[in-house]
């Protein structure tokens, strides 16, 4: 159901990753809202220890939680280190969940990822191909793990009348993204790769693979916003896409960027590399449906996203 309304006024709202891209979004987007936010670092409170995160909950007593801490990495870390992404990821979700519904939690948002569904899912990618088919090998161990958090968010719900929620966000971009090129995402890659090559002067930068496969991105405060959104009005079984609804090529995604950056180089291609899933998109209709839409266009968001790069970078000078 869609016409629940959840008052954040006068609530105490922990946010569980405040420091990651997507929870520092929502720290930022609940600043407009009438409520008392908790934080804990990592040094604070370890989430993988069910007594330190019961002790933690019992000592603060949050009205509603923001599950966005996760252990997260790039294809090598999930490859390399299966079992720290299952474990951890399934000791993070487990401890808060549990401790929320010892505690009287009201209302809890997990936040799962887009790498769910199966490998080979219809597009667009309706929140009922959730388990309909074999899972991408690479990153298989994090994916059974947001899964798990789905099925315990349903599961307190069934057993405990538990008002706890999921939403699966598509590829996200924004703030406090990660710009490493051995382990970050395409979009802040490309980031790197076109301010790096425009400050050399190089004729060109390559891609890897053809340049067609289509992906979606949606900036990380549209993101909070729509969790946001869901946390007042969606209470429901099922979880829910997050998506912007709009796809673009791998190479027209280089080429806008360049455009922004103001670098005129060649954009060149490496077939021999792999192009990974030809198309991936979210069927964000259900969301639609009751009302939200995001309000960050791409070409927006890849000029705030160059313009924080490019601070970051100065400050590292």
């Amino acid at each position: 159901m869609a016409d629940a309304t959840y008052r954040l006024a006068g609530k105490r709202v922990y946010v569980a990753g405040h420091r990651g891209m997507v929870g520092s979004a929502i720290v930022r987007r609940l600043e407009r809202e009438d409520c008392t936010v908790l934080q804990a670092t990592r040094s604070e409170l370890d989430l993988t220890s069910q007594a330190a995160v019961q002790a933690w909950f019992a000592a603060n007593r949050p009205d509603a939680v923001f599950l966005a801490a996760a252990k997260v990495g790039g294809i090598l870390a999930n490859d390399t280190m299966p079992a720290d992404f299952l474990y951890e990821n399934l000791m993070i979700e487990a401890n808060i969940i549990e401790a929320a519904h010892r505690n009287g939690v009201e209302k809890l948002v997990f936040l799962g990822s887009s790498c769910i569904y199966p490998k080979f899912a219809r597009q667009p990618i309706a929140e009922s191909e959730l388990l309909e088919g074999a899972l991408e090998p690479t990153n298989e161990w994090y994916a059974i793990a947001k899964i798990a958090g789905i099925k315990l968010c349903q599961a307190y719900r069934k057993q405990h009348g538990a008002d706890f929620i999921s939403a699966m966000p598509t590829n996200l971009y924004g703030t406090g993204d990660n710009y490493d090129l051995k382990t970050s995402h395409v979009l802040p890659a490309l980031v790197r790769k076109v301010e790096e090559a425009r400050a050399a002067g190089a004729p060109s930068i390559t891609l890897w693979g053809s340049g067609t496969p289509l992906r979606e991105f949606l900036h990380a405060d549209d993101c909070a916003d729509a969790l946001v959104f869901l946390m007042r009005h969606y209470s429901g079984h099922e979880h829910v896409n997050v998506g912007s609804g709009a796809e673009i090529s791998i190479r027209d995604l280089a080429q806008m960027i360049a455009r922004a950056s103001g670098y005129d180089g060649a954009i060149e291609l490496d077939p021999s590399k792999p192009d990974g899933t030809p198309r991936k998109l979210m069927d964000s209709a259900k969301l639609r449906a009751m009302g939200w839409q995001p309000s960050i266009g791409l070409e927006a968001g890849i000029g705030r996203t160059l313009a924080e790069f490019r601070e970051l970078q100065a400050k590292a000078e």
